[in-house]
């Protein structure tokens, strides 16, 4: 081993890895932040305590570049390259490897009373096979986690983000009473996403029944090539497309096989890391948890006030009341920045250098083809069209405020 890998190594044990900008902590984080400008840097030897997806040796093969995400060895990005794979999903079909994801699914006699009293978004008038965003708020009225809910016939099934797992399924069972039970799938369920503008013509080519029937935010059984599935109606790319859950075991037969019939069908499918996954959502506006949202951001702040019901109880509701009384101090905004990438941490300025907040997330956009941010700032900066500062390398660079989203969802145009 070399001492470049024998430094990584001993630093990734100790939660901190190196890259050619410098020493990154939280490498969930850096990993997307830093990649599209070729500057993370990737453990050269499997660490044997992360674990591995059972595409992970598919993923090797594949020339992937592997690094730590939410405890897993995941691929960040392909020889095709992150720029490439997200302007493939959104011309035709990228597949998506998110089994580090979890699945609950909870049911008894009080579970719909149960749901609804943990999660922010309005569901008593979801019907058999709906799905649904929401956030799962503490306390204090921080985010906790953002979920997909799907209300199946007798049960609620919940997809929870990868980091947050054990920790969702802690404050579900903290407050379950004794007429509901949780179980928790990651285990033995197997999670991939087929996202981009032909992915249902794919998809009704190789299942047993037309998942374009599926109404978006809805959920069915199909077989998919033979392999009984979840349907999930449902993405975090912008795009149209589902997210299934199978059979773990299934997992490579599965995933090759669409690779397989895209090409016998002439239909583009490319595997997409998670560096892609990151622009892709960036661009959609859609909120990553630990940069739009967090246990110490307010949804209020970050523009999901959509995403809670305040006609029903939920826990954190008395918290974003009293919020909403008092007035938020920051609030989310999107800048399109010349002369630099935006990184998370970077400090906002107003156009005379009075700090006005600070970078939650930035990067590359392809499909704009513009470097781009999200930050907290001070409410008064929060409207589009303001001429703002992003202090890169301890230089100000100008920006703008823009309208969120960069790029518009499929289900929304």
């Amino acid at each position: 081993m070399g001492i470049i890998a024998t430094i990584q190594n001993r630093m990734a044990k100790k939660g901190f890895y190196l890259s050619a900008a410098g020493i990154d902590v939280r490498p969930e984080v850096s990993a997307f932040h830093r990649i599209t400008d070729g500057t993370i840097g990737f453990l050269s030897k499997e660490d044997p305590a992360l674990n591995q997806t059972r595409l992970h040796a598919w993923h090797v093969a594949a020339n992937a570049r592997m690094a730590p995400f939410a405890g897993y060895e995941m691929p960040i990005t392909y020889p095709l390259g992150a720029v490439e794979e997200h302007l493939a999903t959104r011309r035709s079909v990228g597949l998506f490897d998110i089994d580090h994801m979890g699945q609950i699914e909870i049911k008894g006699p009080g579970a719909d009373q149960f749901v609804s009293r943990l999660v922010t978004a309005k569901i008593d008038d979801m019907k058999d096979w709906d799905a649904r965003y929401s956030l799962l708020l503490n306390e204090r009225g921080t985010v906790i986690d953002d979920l997909f809910i799907y209300k199946l016939p007798g049960s609620w099934w919940i997809v929870v983000n990868a980091s947050n797992r054990l920790e969702d399924v802690s404050w579900f069972n903290k407050h379950k009473p004794a007429n509901v039970s949780l179980e928790d799938h990651s285990d033995e369920t197997y999670m991939i996403a087929v996202q981009g503008p032909r992915a249902i013509e794919l998809l009704d080519l190789v299942s047993d029944s037309a998942i374009s029937a599926y109404p978006r935010f809805s959920a069915g059984r199909a077989k998919v090539l033979g392999v009984p599935c979840l349907v999930g109606r449902t993405g975090y790319t912008g795009e149209d497309g589902v997210e299934l859950f199978f059979p773990a075991e299934q997992a490579e037969a599965l995933w090759t096989g669409l690779f397989s019939e895209g090409e016998k069908r002439g239909i583009e499918v490319k595997a997409i890391g998670l560096a892609a996954r990151d622009s892709l959502r960036f661009e959609a506006g859609m909120p990553l948890h630990g940069h739009e949202i967090s246990q110490d951001i307010y949804p209020l702040e970050s523009g999901f006030k959509w995403a809670c019901d305040f006609t029903k109880d939920f826990v954190g509701k008395p918290a974003l009341e009293k919020l909403q009384l008092e007035g938020i101090k920051r609030k989310l905004v999107c800048v399109t920045v010349t002369g630099g990438v935006p990184r998370e941490g970077y400090e906002l300025q107003s156009p005379e250098g009075r700090k006005i907040g600070a970078v939650v997330a930035g990067m590359f956009c392809p499909t704009v083809k513009k470097f781009a941010a999200n930050a907290l700032v001070d409410p008064a900066f929060g409207k589009s069209g303001l001429d703002v500062r992003v202090v890169i390398r301890g230089k100000p660079v100008e920006a703008v405020t823009v309208k969120r989203p960069l790029y518009i969802p499929a289900y929304r145009r």
